[in-house]
């Protein structure tokens, strides 16, 4: 039985490994193709063709994003909004601090370590129980 047990646990240390190695690659590509994010202050203006954020970026250019129903949500009727604009492009903003996908990634990368982890431990443990 301990066996089976450290086989079937070295089998989801490899691939919790290699996954974790793989997401983490995964990750770090996301993150350089995210490109660069600078935080600034916006100006919300609600009209009757939808709601607007305006901003001037790095270089003193004013920007301007069409706001979505999600970040709508998100602002409420405030004046001003805290966002994120991407550094180099024109009207190109975000409310969250870094992207989702690359803090997904991350998350499931240290979900794999963990299984890894869990995996190598329980092959440990049957190897001196059947020893």
């Amino acid at each position: 039985m301990a066996d089976v047990v450290g086989l079937i646990a070295e089998v989801f240390t490899w691939i919790g490994a290699l996954g974790a190695i793989g997401l983490a690659f995964l990750a770090l590509v996301a993150r350089i193709a995210d490109g660069s994010w600078a935080p600034t202050r916006a100006v919300v203006e609600h009209t009757d063709e939808g709601s607007v954020v305006r901003w001037f970026d790095d270089q003193g250019a004013i920007n301007e994003a069409a706001l979505t129903a999600h970040d709508l949500e998100s602002i409420g009727q405030r004046d001003m909004a805290d966002i994120e604009y991407r550094v180099g492009w024109h009207n190109r903003m975000r409310l969250s601090k870094g992207s989702p996908l690359v803090r997904a990634l991350v998350r499931l990368t240290f979900l794999m370590v963990g299984v890894a982890a869990l995996a190598f431990a329980a092959g440990w443990i049957a190897l001196i129980i059947e020893g």
